[in-house]
């Protein structure tokens, strides 16, 4: 019987699905990346997330493998060029989390909008203060979608009945325009957008994409939300137009380094002086972390796997 290890936590189904597919499964979602390396010679598939980086030493080690399943969206940590060449195929779930990132996404603007955070937080302190916690509308306003595969044309969908002006970007797909989406180029999302929003995988071509020279051509004071990569904005470049009122404000589910045990001193200073402004919100990377996801990204996982092998 073909082995499969499961090096993270997933929904029951994944395991059932590879089983009823004659796959013995060896679930063991605490195990370290060092002890993957440690025994992916005896396993022809292996089920990850982003603590396990298959890279050339991984694939190299892993003589008998045959696929790796990514548990949600994200490539970068699997050196998917060498797989091909080992013979290893790669399967990542971006559907089963798609629509999780995108109500995540309105979640973070309308509590940055409304001015939820600040508001509860005065509330519960007996601060009744109406004027200064004033919102802002998403009706009438334009939001530049820059990727759209799954997520970003999720958040398409989700908006088309706000009242909003839609337009969406993406360098590599083209004639995705809809009633209610504005397929265009990279200047008018920067000439016309109240909002931008980021759906975009990390890539050489899309690290550090947001930056001052990024920002500089944003001709309005914009709104920012990122969903997808942390790398995708430069911090301290974000930061700059908070200061400067270029970034009206933030919504932020990723970050540069999200390992804050690594944080060196002058990123330790900056993530804090990120945390002081009230125009941003902040979450943990969970966007696409909800409990119906974690059953469709098993879903979604095993039915690829299960259709090739």
């Amino acid at each position: 019987m073909l082995k499969v290890l499961i090096a993270d936590k997933v929904h029951p189904h994944l395991i059932r699905g590879l089983k009823e597919n004659n796959y013995e499964v060896d679930y063991r979602p605490s195990i370290s990346h060092s002890e993957t390396l440690g025994i992916i010679s005896e396993y022809f598939g292996i089920i990850i997330n982003s603590k396990t980086k298959a890279n050339r030493e991984f694939l190299d080690t892993a003589t008998t493998l045959k696929f790796i399943g990514r548990l949600g969206s994200g490539l970068e940590i699997i050196d998917q060029e060498y797989a091909t060449q080992k013979g290893v195929k790669v399967y990542n779930s971006p559907e089963g989390n798609r629509n999780a990132v995108a109500e995540h996404a309105i979640g973070m603007l309308l509590s940055l909008f409304d001015n939820l955070r600040k508001g509860d937080r005065e509330v519960r302190e007996f601060n009744w203060d109406r004027e200064s916690n004033r919102g802002l509308e998403m009706e009438g306003k334009t939001i530049g979608i820059i990727g759209f595969g799954n997520t970003g044309s999720q958040l398409a969908k989700k908006l088309q009945g706000w009242d909003m002006n839609i337009l969406a970007y993406d360098k590599y797909k083209s004639n995705y325009g809809s009633t209610y989406v504005k397929e265009t180029d990279l200047e008018e999302i920067l000439e016309e957008s109240d909002i931008i929003s980021f759906h975009l995988p990390l890539t050489q071509e899309t690290s550090g994409l947001v930056n001052k020279t990024f920002l500089d051509r944003v001709r309005k004071n914009v709104f920012l939300i990122n969903t997808s990569r942390g790398k995708v904005i430069v911090t301290k470049d974000l930061l700059r137009g908070l200061k400067n009122g270029k970034i009206r404000g933030a919504c932020l589910d990723v970050f540069e380094n999200e390992k804050v045990e690594t944080f060196s001193k002058e990123e330790k200073e900056m993530y804090e002086e990120l945390y002081t402004y009230n125009n941003v919100v902040l979450s943990p990377h969970v966007a696409g972390w909800t409990e119906e996801s974690l059953f469709k990204i098993a879903s979604t996982l095993v039915d690829k796997i299960n259709a090739d092998f």
